[in-house]
C-alpha cells in the first residue's frame, strides 16, 4: 500500500455511502494520530484497538451520523505520496471560511489547523474535512 492515510480517508467514505457503524482500518501511529483530530473535532465518535482474524492490529473506527446524513460532509487528502504539499503557519489553508478543519503534521504532532496556528508552527497538509 501506497497512502495508507488515503486508504484510510477511502474506507472512511465508503462506509459512509453505505451508512454503516464502524469501519476497520490496519493500525498505525500515524493513522491513530489522524484519528485522534477527527475525534476531537467531533467528525467522528471515536475509536478502538483490536486484532482482525491474522491477529494483525486494527483500528475499529466509530462514524458518526446527525439525522441519518454522516458528519463528514467532504474528506479530501491534501498532500499525496507523488506530491507533498507543506505550508508556512501563515499559509495554512481555512476550509470553508473555518468551518471545516485541516490536519496538519508537525513537528509538535498532528493537529488541526488552528491548533497549528495557535503553536506557530506549520507542517504537511495531510487532508481537509468538512
Amino acid at each position: 500500500m501506497n497512502d495508507p492515510i488515503g486508504d484510510m480517508l477511502t474506507r472512511i467514505r465508503n462506509s459512509q455511502m453505505r451508512g454503516k457503524s464502524t469501519v476497520s482500518t490496519p493500525a498505525s501511529k500515524l493513522r491513530a494520530w489522524v484519528l485522534d483530530v477527527l475525534a476531537d473535532e467531533g467528525y467522528i465518535r471515536g475509536y478502538e484497538k483490536g486484532t482482525d482474524a491474522n491477529g494483525h492490529p486494527t483500528l475499529e473506527i466509530s462514524l458518526k451520523y446527525f439525522d441519518g446524513t454522516p458528519v463528514i460532509r467532504e474528506l479530501k487528502r491534501v498532500s499525496k505520496p507523488g506530491r507533498r504539499v507543506y505550508m508556512g503557519v501563515k499559509d495554512i489553508p481555512s476550509v470553508r471560511q473555518g468551518l471545516g478543519v485541516s490536519i496538519v503534521s508537525t513537528p509538535k504532532g498532528v493537529m488541526s489547523d488552528a491548533a497549528a496556528r495557535a503553536a506557530n508552527v506549520g507542517g504537511e497538509v495531510l487532508c481537509t474535512v468538512f
